[in-house]
């Protein structure tokens, strides 16, 4: 089966999230993935109201696509890019 990964955008990290089963809210998955990363300290230590302003700029994006924080996410491998140099 092939996988079709995005293109990372320029100026971007990217943060994959690998669902077992449906979460309702994004940004609150998002955040406890974020502090789960060894490669990335500033993404590791972004703060809840950090993350909350990358959504309202529209700096967090699946497929090139603004995401918001109240999405859901479905179960299996998302790709989400944050625009923000790290």
């Amino acid at each position: 089966m092939e996988q079709n990964i995005p293109a990372l955008p320029k100026n971007a990290s990217r943060v994959v999230l690998n669902l077992s089963y449906p979460e309702s809210r994004m940004d609150n998955i998002l955040l406890r993935e974020m502090r789960l990363l060894e490669d990335n300290v500033k993404l590791k230590n972004i703060t809840r109201g950090a993350l909350k302003k990358l959504f309202q700029d529209g700096k967090v994006q699946i497929k090139g696509q603004r995401a918001k924080s109240s999405s859901a996410l479905a179960k299996g491998v998302t790709y989400v890019d944050l625009l923000i140099n790290t």
